[in-house]
């Protein structure tokens, strides 16, 4: 295997090479359970399942379908280099394929959303909401994001890095990555507020009114409860500015949230 040290790096290199490295960050029980071929990563018929779009460039996004021409990716990644030289998760995603779907990333006319970033599929999400998802989820995930990031780590250490950055576009993603040990580069202290607003008798609490589906009382109480009530602009404002850091294999154990559950 190449020694790439960048994702700019890795987009230099041949397809064959660059298997290896996508190899590494994917969790073997992927393969297992969908019968992936984890050599080469095709089906039994040996088509290939993953495609790696980067060119000559310092970006790249890399998906695995669970099936050939399956019309949403099983994992998906969008990487870059920042510009001191490390590796930035700006997405990743790991669905269930097999669950069902919810259009919140698209309008009904098809138009992208971004997730509801852009605009909203309103109905989508309600749907999503009720079957007990979060924002942006367009299906449940398959619960192994542990596994999953021990194999990440595993592709940023071959890559000669003991620390990499992630872009949690909601609230939830930024709970979930506390618990797995990341840490704040920036927003740590607008989470910390949060967790105040959404306290007893915080403005975000006292908003809380049930207007919409996503503004019930008992959203405070949750991390679900509360990132839909974000997402349904209870602030008054996005979720914007969050930027974590992990170093490979530490736990920076930091909590922000302190209510009840998911």
């Amino acid at each position: 295997m190449s020694d790439a040290k960048s994702i700019g790096a890795l987009n230099r290199l041949s397809a064959e090479e660059r298997l290896e490295y996508v190899k590494l960050m994917l969790p073997p029980a992927l393969f297992e359970r969908f019968a992936i071929n984890a050599d080469d990563l095709t089906d039994s018929q040996g088509h290939s399942l993953y495609q790696w779009l980067g060119r000559d460039t310092s970006d790249v996004e890399i998906t695995l379908h669970h099936q050939f021409g399956a019309p949403d990716p099983l994992a998906y990644f969008h990487l870059t280099d920042t510009i001191s030289g490390q590796i930035h998760v700006l997405l990743s995603v790991i669905n269930d394929p097999q669950s069902p779907r919810f259009d919140v990333d698209q309008m009904p006319d098809g138009t992208p959303t971004k997730f509801g970033i852009f605009q909203r599929n309103v109905e989508a999400e309600k749907a999503a909401f009720a079957a007990g998802l979060a924002p942006g989820q367009i299906r449940r995930g398959l619960r192994i994001l542990r596994e999953s990031v021990i194999s990440f780590e595993k592709f940023i250490a071959r890559l000669g890095h003991d620390m990499y950055f992630v872009e949690p576009l909601y609230y939830h993603n930024a709970v979930i990555f506390e618990r797995y040990g990341f840490a704040y580069q920036q927003g740590r202290r607008w989470m910390q507020s949060l967790n105040t607003r959404f306290s007893d008798g915080g403005d975000a609490f006292l908003k809380l009114d049930g207007s919409t589906v996503f503004r019930a009382p008992l959203a405070a109480k949750t991390v679900r409860g509360r990132s839909w009530a974000i997402h349904d602009n209870v602030l008054g404002e996005p979720y914007t500015g969050v930027t974590m850091y992990k170093r490979v294999g530490q736990h920076a154990g930091i909590t922000t949230f302190t209510g009840e559950g998911w």
